[in-house]
């Protein structure tokens, strides 16, 4: 097995990342038979990224400081466990936002794309899904759409729901709504299309961000799952997605 290794700025996975080029050899991107990334999650993200629809599967070791999707760092038998891990595969969504300042930017997020407030003011936001309101008005100080491998990150924070990698959902999170203050998000089909309209947006600006693409002063924001991109991420076969979200969802 051919493998690339790729890490972050870490001294931790700079050193393994030299520890297990020297054991297994590096192979150029476009000959390897897999990805392996040492780092954190916030590497592992840019990775998928870098790699989108090139169906080269990616396999990440800890070594930072979050790693809810990646494995355990383990130097030994690593042609043993990639053949033994399960695959999933995974859809960014795909945002394409307008803004005051900057026209229309389209960029695409794994984890989730997220509107919030900039200055003391509330924002005010009208929702719709598939052309239909569902919100006329939400006061808050932000939202989001979370795919299910971006729910265990800001989305889980904001106390939204996580999401198995396979389900075929979108969780629409908002952040300290006010008005209705109650309202604790959705969960959608990932075959709609989310449309956020910005209300009093020179009174009230807001900036959304997909992942790490900022777009400042928006005024709409359109959001939908790219099923036509797709990346291809590893995991342990005794410690898979699956396991993981139940055990985050049975901590106490």
């Amino acid at each position: 097995m051919k493998f690339h290794f790729v890490t972050s700025r870490t001294e931790a996975a700079i050193q393994a990342g030299r520890k297990l080029i020297k054991k297994y050899g590096q192979t150029s991107s476009d000959e390897t038979d897999v990805i392996v990334v040492l780092g954190g999650d916030g590497t592992m993200l840019r990775v998928l990224r870098d790699f989108m629809n090139s169906n080269i599967p990616i396999y990440g070791m800890n070594r930072g400081s979050v790693g809810f999707l990646m494995n355990k760092y383990k130097e030994n038998k690593l042609s043993k466990r990639i053949a033994a891990a399960r695959k999933e595969e995974i859809h960014p969504l795909r945002m394409i936002a307008e803004s005051e300042l900057t026209g229309r930017i389209e960029a695409l997020a794994i984890n989730e794309i997220s509107l919030f407030r900039q200055s003391y003011q509330a924002a005010k936001i009208k929702i719709s899904v598939d052309k239909r309101v569902r919100m006329d008005e939400l006061i808050c100080d932000g939202i989001m759409v979370a795919t299910p491998a971006g729910s265990t990150a800001y989305n889980l924070s904001s106390h939204g729901p996580i999401l198995p990698l396979i389900a075929p959902l979108m969780a629409l999170t908002p952040v300290s709504p006010f008005r209705p203050r109650r309202w604790h998000g959705a969960l959608l089909p990932n075959n709609v299309t989310v449309r956020f309209d910005l209300l009093e947006s020179k009174k009230r600006p807001v900036n959304v961000a997909a992942d790490n693409v900022e777009v400042k002063s928006i005024y709409s924001v359109i959001i939908n799952s790219a099923m036509d991109v797709k990346g291809c991420i590893l995991f342990d076969s005794n410690h898979s997605w699956d396991e993981r979200i139940l055990s985050e969802q049975f901590r106490y």
